[in-house]
């Protein structure tokens, strides 16, 4: 019987790294995720990546194996469109945020990206440059916003522009880093599933302000993004009021995803207005 080309590059990867014991843990819209066993004693996982996304999560794949465990999933190896790395199955930072711990949460975020943007040799090649990255808020069309909204992505947008106008040292970023892709584990919380993107480092933490994943009120809460914003540029040592910008860039750019794959935009619409008040605040 012929084989399907994941069952093909599922075999492929049990021969070419001896591993045992396949089993499915997760199938997505961008990959097949198996966890398997190393010498009959230890779990890894392996992902295969699906075709319409090979390029795009190969650079995260590559960006991850460049991170080399130091706040983040390791990556033993890369062959093709197939990933070896390490298994994790702990809870993710989303759970504690989502139950009263946020402030916690926040600090682990914040050695979660420490962590990431370690000076490193080398920088992978191929990375996403993050005004790229943005090309969906600036290409927009207003009129797909609601009507009484378009002042929100009108003043998100001049917020970009006027951020990548005055351009900062640029550094590989994870680029779609929130809540529910940090993961625990015995070594510590590890990020997972990078874009691989380059660019500045406020960006990072961009996203961690309309999260964690079914939390609106948390994430639209004005005290939480004062406080977040504080953490952050004083554990990392970044500009508050550029950590903000980027912040509130960025949920202009996830609406305008959002809005173009026809899905709702409760998240921002509820978020977006109290990020541009702390930003003019800031």
């Amino acid at each position: 019987m012929n084989q399907s080309p994941v069952e093909t590059a599922l075999s492929r990867a049990m021969i070419r790294w001896s591993l045992t014991k396949a089993t499915p843990a997760a199938e997505t819209a961008r990959s097949w995720i198996f966890r398997v066993e190393q010498n009959g004693r230890n779990f890894a996982a392996l992902k295969i990546l699906k075709p319409v996304v090979a390029e795009e999560e190969g650079r995260g794949a590559r960006l991850l194996q460049w991170y080399e465990g130091e706040g983040a999933a390791t990556v033993f190896d890369i062959h093709g469109d197939t990933i070896f790395m390490e298994w994790l199955d702990g809870g993710t930072l989303g759970e504690p945020a989502r139950n009263g711990r946020d402030e916690e949460a926040t600090s682990a975020f914040a050695s979660v990206v420490a962590n990431l943007h370690r000076p490193r040799p080398d920088v992978p090649e191929g990375l996403m440059p993050l005004r790229q990255r943005f090309s969906a808020l600036f290409e927009a069309d207003a009129r797909t916003w609601p009507h009484t909204a378009r002042d929100l992505y009108a003043r998100a947008t001049g917020i970009a522009l006027k951020l990548f106008d005055k351009p900062m040292a640029e550094v590989p970023l994870h680029g779609d880093l929130h809540h529910d892709n940090i993961l625990s584990s015995d070594r510590g919380w590890l990020a997972i599933d990078p874009k691989g993107l380059i660019g500045d480092p406020h960006y990072e933490l961009a996203n961690a302000f309309r999260n964690p994943a079914g939390a609106i009120k948390l994430a639209a809460d004005p005290r939480r993004i004062s406080a977040m914003a504080d953490a952050f540029a004083a554990r990392l040592g970044l500009d508050r009021k550029r950590i903000i910008g980027f912040a509130a860039a960025h949920s202009g750019l996830s609406a305008c995803w959002d809005l173009a794959a026809g899905n709702a935009i409760t998240v921002d619409l509820a978020v977006l207005p109290h990020l541009l008040s702390a930003y003019d605040q800031a």
